[in-house]
């Protein structure tokens, strides 16, 4: 989710040779972010094998595992995520004019594939195509909000070298623009997941489900606030006074990425829960 943010927001927003120095800020964790992406993918197949057959024997059972590839929607997620992370490992070979893209490519891919095993299965028909396209939004809004503030951060650094203020100052611009967006996206879709699901608000919080839903709802809240906070408090103050502000700005911009993740573990086991 942060590798879909970071690099659909470098690729389409941040001037390229802005990007390009992000890139280089990064290091090795993009490519070590796509490695574990892609060693995870390859061990879930068996493991998932061998959940839906009778055990470890059917791990490496060929024709479990065509079973499970051709018939299962674990099968149609896994497939999707495999094309994900061959076109992840193809963006970091040497040749690198396309990275950017490749990577926003490989990793959204493999972020809309978890949606195939979400609870639009639930549905038949119309309505489950329509319930999936709306959890691939949600997730390709949040993970571009959230995945965006990571490289936002040493964005705000370079605010104060002169050489690369000019640039930073635009992609700053674009992100609060696309933010907006992004973050009307997020709510939207969300409260849209929920009626389909719930059918009515989470205010049952005798059921962990909707207890940890209703959580989550608080934390994308206070990150909203975060937001708007950061946008229109302190981003005007810039120009009175830049380091305060900035450092500001880089602070609730850390907060948003901790609660951020906090939703991430928090989706990861309700959505494995009864929906009730």
């Amino acid at each position: 989710m942060l590798l879909w943010g970071a690099s659909a927001f470098l690729w389409l927003l941040v001037p390229k040779a802005l990007a390009d120095k992000v890139w280089r800020m990064f290091g090795t964790a993009p490519f070590l972010t796509a490695l574990i992406a892609g060693l995870t993918t390859l061990i879930s197949l068996p493991l998932e094998t061998a959940t839906i057959g009778n055990g470890w024997s059917d791990a490496f059972n060929a024709g479990t595992i065509y079973d499970v590839l051709f018939e299962t929607t674990v099968g149609q997620a896994w497939q999707a995520q495999a094309a994900a992370a061959l076109i992840l490992v193809l963006a970091f070979l040497p040749s690198r004019h396309w990275r950017g893209q490749g990577v926003a490519l490989g990793s959204g891919l493999g972020l809309a594939a978890l949606t195939l095993t979400g609870h639009a299965s639930m549905h038949e028909g119309w309505l489950r195509l329509a319930h999936r396209a709306n959890d691939i939004l949600h997730v390709l809004t949040g993970g571009g909000w959230l995945g965006a503030l990571v490289p936002l951060i040493p964005i705000l650094r370079l605010l104060n070298t002169p050489q690369s203020r000019a640039e930073a100052l635009l992609a700053l611009r674009r992100f609060s623009t696309a933010g907006h967006s992004a973050v009307a996206l997020v709510i939207a879709s969300g409260i849209i997941n929920t009626m389909l699901v719930l059918q009515r608000l989470p205010t049952d919080w005798s059921s962990p489900y909707q207890a940890l839903l209703a959580i989550k709802i608080a934390l994308v809240a206070g990150m909203s606030l975060l937001a708007i906070v950061n946008r229109y408090v302190l981003v005007p103050r810039i120009r009175r006074d830049r380091v305060r502000a900035l450092n500001a700005i880089r602070l609730g911009s850390i907060a948003e990425i901790i609660l951020g993740i906090v939703v991430i573990a928090l989706v990861a086991v309700f959505g494995v829960l009864e929906p009730v």
